[in-house]
């Protein structure tokens, strides 16, 4: 997938008071307004689901490649926003979406009109559509069933700064299945700390 047009993405305003380095919603902020986000996604009680880390590559199971198709279908259904680097892991997702335009507002299986989506509307549908594509893929082609639920209630998201955050932010992302045995998100590391919770 093409990355971001660097100048399109220099041209979303900075904030110093309100982007702040690590966050889950920040109070106040609007999240429909134009900016480029950085968004991990991790499945309930971090079960690996969706494939597996061989040689320092990712290889995506059937689930895992109905997790990417969802995912490139995000611009299809939010035409205000562009996707950019990305990468299915065992038991989460990254990825970063930059909403660069207005809402087609009234269109149908749209917002209401008038009611820009957020960031949150976002994530919701790209959650809801793969866990209803998982519940099937359990029924129809004896997938790993879930415990209870596919994704942890919450998601985190980091507002992306300047252009320096957002090549960072892509080489973390591509580099991420080579560093899949120190991830804190691999349920086979033990961590001294205990690990960020969604709860």
């Amino acid at each position: 997938m093409a990355a971001l047009d660097t100048e399109k993405f220099i041209s979303m305003a900075f904030d110093p008071d309100i982007h702040h380095r690590r966050s889950i919603r920040l109070k106040n902020y609007d999240y429909s307004r134009p900016g480029a986000y950085f968004v991990t996604v991790c499945t309930h009680n971090r079960e690996s689901l969706f494939g597996h880390i061989h040689d320092n590559a990712m290889i995506l199971n059937e689930a895992g490649s109905m997790i990417d198709r969802w995912w490139r279908e995000l611009p299809n259904k939010y035409p205000m926003i562009d996707t950019d680097v990305y990468t299915v892991m065992p038991n989460h997702f990254h990825g970063i979406v930059a909403i660069v335009g207005a809402a087609l507002c009234g269109r149908p299986g749209g917002q209401p009109h008038g009611v820009a989506p957020t960031l949150g509307d976002m994530i919701d549908w790209f959650k809801t559509m793969t866990t209803n594509d998982y519940i099937r893929g359990v029924k129809q082609c004896q997938w790993r069933p879930f415990p209870g639920k596919l994704w942890q209630r919450n998601y985190y998201e980091h507002i992306i700064r300047d252009e320096g955050d957002l090549n960072a932010i892509r080489e973390y992302i591509v580099n991420n299945p080579a560093g899949w045995d120190n991830d804190k998100e691999n349920p086979t590391v033990a961590w001294a700390e205990p690990r960020h919770s969604s709860s």
